[in-house]
Formats: C-alpha cells, sequence, structure tokens
C-alpha cells in the first residue's frame, strides 16, 4: 500500500519552473532515495510535502487522504540548514519541540534524554546548541525530527557534518526506525548512502521526473555490459577497459556483447588462461547520475 502518492505536482517561481509534472509512489515501510543535482527541484518537492509551501497544480495524497493541516503530525522533518535555537539548552529545546507534536512534558523529556543517550550526547544535554560541533547539532536535529515517532521521514542531507563513525550510527538508527515500521525519504548527493540505504529511487533533472523505480531497475537500465575478472599470471591479449596488476596477476574490466551470457563470454576467452573470479560490474549510482545529468 503506498503512504505517499505525489501525481502531476507543478511549481513555478517567479516564471521559473521548479516542477514539472512529478508524480511517484512510496510504498508504506520502504526507504525512497530522492536525488537530483543542486537546483533540480528537490528541495521545492520537500517543501511542498511538508506544507511549508503549496503546489501549483497536481494532487498529493498521504496514507489516503488529500494532504492537509491534519498530517502535519504524521511526518517529521530533517532540513539540510539547521532551525534549531543556538542559545537554548538542548534538551529543553527537544521537550519544547515535541510538545509542538503534541508530546506531554513527561513524554517529551523520556524520548529526547533516550535518544540523546543512544546517539552518544546525553552529557551536552544541558549546554546550549551553540556549544555543540556540527555534528552534534545535526544529531539534535535529527533527534528533533523523529522524536513524535511520524508514519513518514523525510531526511535532507542528514549526514552533513559526519565522520564516517558516527555517519555509520546514524546509519544503523535510519535501519532501526524504518525496521520498526517508519517510511523515510531520504534526500541526499552522497550517492553511496543510497546504495546503502534504498531500494528505491525518485530522480529529479532539471524540474521534471527522469526515474522512479528501483535501484536494480536503474542499474540494469544504464548497465554497460562490463565483466570484471580476476585472473592468475598474465591476461589474454584483448581489449580491456581496465586492467590493473595484482600480487598474484590481475584485475581485468572488458565488455562483453549485449546478447552473450557471463560465462560464455569467460569460456570463450579465457579457457587457456587460469582465472579466479568473474561478475558483472553494475555501474555505480554515482556514474549513472553522472551520465544523467550530463546527458541532459
Amino acid at each position: 500500500m503506498n503512504l505517499l502518492q505525489v501525481e502531476n505536482v507543478s511549481k513555478q517561481f517567479e516564471g521559473h519552473c521548479a516542477l514539472e509534472n512529478i508524480s511517484f509512489n512510496i510504498k508504506k515501510g520502504s526507504i525512497v532515495g530522492l536525488i537530483g543535482h543542486n537546483g533540480a527541484g528537490k528541495t521545492t518537492l520537500i517543501r511542498i510535502i511538508t506544507q511549508i509551501t503549496a503546489e501549483d497544480k497536481g494532487q498529493i495524497t498521504l496514507n489516503g487522504a488529500q494532504l492537509g493541516k491534519q498530517h502535519a503530525n504524521m511526518i517529521g522533518y530533517l532540513p539540510e540548514e539547521r532551525g534549531l535555537y543556538k542559545k537554548m539548552n538542548v534538551l529543553e529545546q527537544l521537550i519544547y519541540l515535541g510538545r509542538l507534536r503534541g508530546l506531554s512534558k513527561n513524554e517529551s523529556t523520556t524520548r529526547a534524554s533516550k535518544w540523546l543517550e543512544r546517539l552518544e550526547i546525553s552529557k551536552w544535554e544541558n549546554h546550549i546548541l551553540a556549544d555543540l560541533s556540527k555534528g552534534m547539532q545535526q544529531k539534535v536535529q535529527f533527534i528533533a525530527a523523529i522524536l513524535h515517532e511520524p508514519d513518514f521521514l523525510i531526511l535532507d542531507e542528514p549526514f552533513s557534518g559526519f565522520d564516517p563513525v558516527n555517519a555509520d550510527l546514524l546509519t544503523k538508527e535510519i535501519l532501526e526506525l524504518n525496521k520498526s515500521g517508519m517510511t523515510i525519504l531520504f534526500s541526499t548527493h552522497q550517492m553511496e548512502s543510497i546504495e546503502e540505504l534504498c531500494e528505491h529511487v525518485v530522480m529529479i533533472n532539471k524540474s521534471k521526473c527522469v526515474f522512479t523505480g528501483s535501484v536494480r531497475d536503474l542499474k540494469n537500465q544504464h548497465s554497460a555490459n562490463l565483466i570484471e575478472i580476476e585472473g592468475i599470471g598474465s591476461p589474454p591479449d584483448l581489449e580491456f577497459k581496465s586492467l590493473e596488476k595484482s600480487s598474484s596477476g590481475y584485475l581485468a574490466t572488458i565488455e562483453k556483447s549485449v546478447n552473450e551470457s557471463n560465462l560464455k563470454f569467460v569460456n570463450r576467452h579465457f579457457s587457456d588462461y587460469e582465472i579466479k573470479s568473474f561478475k558483472e560490474k553494475s555501474p555505480s549510482m554515482r556514474e549513472i547520475f553522472l551520465k544523467i545529468v550530463n546527458a541532459e
């Protein structure tokens, strides 16, 4: 069942088309990546879904009903730009924001304390936000977005300011929230995070939706029919896309014909050579993203 349905949504600002007939669905319990270059329209779309601004035409439904004020507490939003009070105590700020979302003071306090502990910043709860590092401030903003336990969570560049250790910590928490049933829309320029977290993606380019579907389908659409082969000794005299020496031989990438199976290709060209392994080499999300953006 779809949690969110976006149908033919368009938006213009002073003659500039920010979104043009955008349509896609997000299933309940999924993590969907929202990708596109700067200025593609991602932020405008998020602002429409969070009801910060309104679409010019089209329709959005959430949980089977037209998007409206009644959905405010169903949505959690972590914006790319920080929107917290820099001179306010961290714990008091989270309690205040939780109460704005309909929680009691006790509920807000309990949940905020739990999350500060889980994200390893509980010792800073009585400091003002300005005393915290950029990464710790991002953790506080993440807690503010999930404190009321929304059904639908929108994350815009959630790993901003994080070192690899804390990025991994947040990744695990995002996956746990999804495992508990939370639906997540995840916007980022970090393509490796899309591959790690998302099964489905929505790609926007120049205000238009150019792909919506599974990461696997997107990769299949842009497959270059490449095989990666790890061999022992010397390689055959072939035209490789790349060829690197290793301690025992080589690691090579080569293009095969579209209709030929990987096994048949390897048997035809490498039957007299010892190989350790071979596999189809799928393009990375970064490679696909650059290909689509640069082609437009």
